[in-house]
Formats: structure tokens, C-alpha cells, sequence
């Protein structure tokens, strides 16, 4: 009988595994109904001296995929990584109040870069597809009690770049070009797209 929580379903019986942490992409796959299950990968996020924006996002996304790739080798695995790019430097996490404040005045009235890279593979069949996609945010002009009061929300600290699109932060977004679950942390489209190619999902009949 067909499950009313499920859009998509895999083309085996075994759920997809998400190789991450991130409650927004495992809240992104719940929302279009995509059967997982979630394991989180234990690698280095450092970029490489010389490495693009670009080149460092889809490496970690691969290396979080293969990771898990050691431990499960019968399953399509989904790793995704995301990144803030303004004046080509790449913004993390906040660590703290004062990193968190560094970063929202560096955004505050500009154009920034959000990517994500994304890779899907399975180890038995030695199948892989991976993409980065990019989107342009526009954050208005924040004033010293916007940003403070921002910051004492709480929510910039586990956030590329210090805000959250979907949260609280979207009062400060001004304009986005581009995917808009790409700025939240996996571009769904694409994603989607990529599982249906390589076979891993098909839509419910």
C-alpha cells in the first residue's frame, strides 16, 4: 500500500543514506518525501592550500559521501557541503559573538555566494554524480541593534556565514538568484534530478 509520507521511493528496498549532520537537509528531504536515513561522516573541513571555492566544496562533499561509503557499501549515499563566499573569502560557522558580528558586517548591504556541493555514490556499484550549484543572496543594510539583536537570537552560530534564510535571518534577504534551498544547504532540484538519473529513486505510481 502506498505511504502517505512518500513522494519518492527508492528503487530498492534499502533507504538512501545522508552523509551529514545538518537538521536543514535532512528537513529539506523530508519535505519532498524522500525516504533516508541519516549518517553522519567524520572527516577534516579544511580547504587545501591553492583550492578554489569551488573545488573545496564538491571535495568535501565527495569525501563525506566515501566516508560513509567505508561502513554502508550496498547503498546510494548523498553527501552535500555548503559555503558562504563574499569578496573571495570563504565564511564558516561562527565559533562566537564576535566571529558571528565579523561576519553579518561583511554581508550587511552586499551581494555574497552560496554553494553547495553535492555527490552521490554508491560503493557496490561504483556509480557517482556530483554537482555544485550556486546562488546569489542580497542582504540589506543592517544596522548595530539589527545585528546584535541577531546575533543574541542564538541562530547564526551553526550556520555558514552566520545566518539562517529559513529562520529568523530572513529578514535581512533582500534578493536571491539562484536556488533557493541551495541557500538553506542542499540545492533539492538538482538533487532530486541526480537521484532519478542514476537510478537511485523513482516516483510513487
Amino acid at each position: 500500500m502506498q505511504s502517505s509520507k512518500e513522494y519518492y521511493r527508492p528503487v530498492s528496498d534499502e533507504m538512501i543514506i545522508l552523509a551529514s549532520s545538518s537538521p536543514r537537509r535532512r528537513q529539506l528531504l523530508e519535505i519532498v518525501r524522500v525516504p533516508f536515513k541519516v549518517i553522519s561522516p567524520q572527516i577534516m573541513e579544511k580547504k587545501f592550500q591553492g583550492e578554489s571555492p569551488r573545488e573545496y566544496v564538491a571535495r568535501l562533499a565527495r569525501a563525506k559521501a566515501t566516508e560513509v561509503g567505508k561502513e554502508v557499501k550496498d547503498r546510494w549515499i548523498l553527501g552535500a557541503d555548503t559555503i558562504v563566499l563574499i569578496d573571495g573569502e570563504v565564511l564558516g560557522k561562527p565559533r562566537n559573538e564576535k566571529e558571528a558580528y565579523s561576519m553579518l558586517k561583511k554581508l550587511s548591504g552586499k551581494r555574497h555566494a552560496v554553494m553547495t556541493g553535492f555527490f552521490i555514490y554508491h560503493p557496490e556499484n561504483n556509480q557517482s554524480e556530483g554537482d555544485v550549484v550556486e546562488s546569489l543572496v542580497k542582504i540589506k543594510n543592517l544596522d548595530e541593534k539589527e545585528i546584535k539583536g541577531y546575533i543574541k537570537t542564538g541562530e547564526p552560530f551553526d550556520k555558514a556565514g552566520g545566518y539562517a534564510v529559513q529562520g529568523i535571518g530572513m529578514f535581512m534577504i533582500e534578493e536571491i538568484v539562484g536556488s533557493y534551498t541551495n541557500v538553506i544547504g542542499l540545492p533539492v532540484c538538482e538533487v532530486i534530478e541526480a537521484l532519478r538519473r542514476v537510478g537511485a529513486i523513482r516516483f510513487l505510481e
